[in-house]
């Protein structure tokens, strides 16, 4: 029997500037933010689901021009 691990290149991709994230299977090589809106009845999107990434730096941006901060919790126990 041969046991080898097989790893996978995900490209993803910053929809705000274009950069490319990489990661290898479930290991990210830097963070970003990821985001899954299903639209309902109440929206002129109804029955679209919109998909995105934006990366820390756009994140940062993005969120600097809040007129309400983003709510941010410190972590006692990092995994």
């Amino acid at each position: 029997m041969e046991n080898r691990m097989e790893k996978k290149v995900y490209e993803v991709y910053c929809n705000s500037c274009g950069k490319k994230i990489e990661t290898t299977d479930s290991t990210k090589r830097e963070d970003y933010i990821s985001i899954k809106k299903e639209w309902g009845y109440f929206s002129n999107k109804d029955g679209q689901i919109h998909i995105f990434h934006i990366c820390e730096s756009c994140y940062d941006t993005w969120t600097g021009q809040f007129r309400i901060p983003v709510k941010v919790e410190e972590q006692t126990e990092l995994l």
